[in-house]
């Protein structure tokens, strides 16, 4: 049976090319105007390597799962979220129109200096995280017009900040898997500083993106599948053992139990679920 999904919004925007290392992208999110079920207000996300910074521009939400005291974003609040280690769900009580900025952990460090494992699976206000310059650019993304205004606001004044992070004019790179950034990101943390053992590789690695190494190549691996998952199943030929097998796992089994684990279901069910039920809005618009 074909389920009708409410006429909500949620879209995904790639940063400008001179962003594209240390922006992995915009959601847009918005349930305005649409009468929406108590279900249909849960905004599910997967274990991630980003951080992001999310706007309230109306409506409010709080964090459903895990459960954490104090964990609720009012409209008009910033909200600032590190590299998550487990799926986690937000829900709203009423209507809600929020802009999301995903940042590439090492790219946040670098600009910030924050120590990124400290940051794992936190949400706080963006003020109380990343201080009073970046609280004054966020008061101004709330005033914008609209999200394309927002984004541009925002891109300008990031642009220099990260060119000099950066230490180049310019940046170069384009929208890539997250499997890219992993490779190139251990490559740098054994190319920098003079130890180069293992163990201060995996030291950088966890400064600069929060995660371990081998966790970045699991969530790396788990989001290649499952893209590759949905472009087979549009086409009519999918097959999740050969699926499985090209992402370098051992059988079918072996990629269901780390998308479980990883992703909160399944791939077969995270494919069903993207297209049939509404808190599943932010797969479906990256998947």
């Amino acid at each position: 049976m074909t389920t009708t999904l409410p006429p909500t919004a949620a879209r995904l925007v790639p940063p400008r090319v001179a962003l594209a290392s240390c922006i992995r992208g915009y959601m847009v999110r918005s349930t305005l105007g649409v009468q929406l079920a108590p279900g249909q207000r849960l905004n599910r996300f997967p274990a991630t390597p980003f951080c992001s910074i999310t706007w309230m521009i109306e409506g409010s939400g709080e964090l459903l799962e895990p459960a954490r005291a104090g964990a609720v974003a009012q409209q008009g609040m910033a909200i600032f979220s590190g590299p998550w280690t487990q799926p986690f769900m937000t829900g709203n009580p009423g209507p809600v129109h929020t802009f999301t900025v995903l940042f590439f952990a090492d790219a946040l460090h670098a600009l910030t200096g924050l120590d990124m494992a400290a940051q794992l699976d936190t949400m706080a206000q963006v003020d109380a995280v990343l201080g009073d310059e970046w609280d004054a650019v966020s008061g101004a993304v709330l005033a914008a017009a609209d999200d394309e205004a927002r984004i541009r606001l925002f891109e300008d004044w990031l642009e220099p900040r990260w060119r000099v992070a950066r230490g180049v004019a310019s940046g170069a790179a384009t929208w890539s898997p997250a499997r890219d950034w992993v490779q190139a990101l251990a490559v740098r943390a054994a190319a920098t500083g003079a130890g180069r053992s293992a163990r201060m590789v995996e030291r950088r690695v966890r400064a600069w993106a929060g995660h371990p190494l081998r966790t970045l190549r699991r969530l790396a691996r788990v989001e290649e599948s499952l893209l590759a998952a949905r472009d087979e199943q549009q086409a009519g030929q999918l097959s999740l053992s050969d699926v499985a097998l090209r992402g370098g796992y051992s059988d079918q089994a072996h990629l269901s139990r780390e998308a479980r684990e990883l992703i909160g279901a399944s791939p077969r069910e995270i494919i069903r679920l993207a297209q049939t039920d509404e808190s599943y809005w932010p797969y479906r618009i990256w998947w």
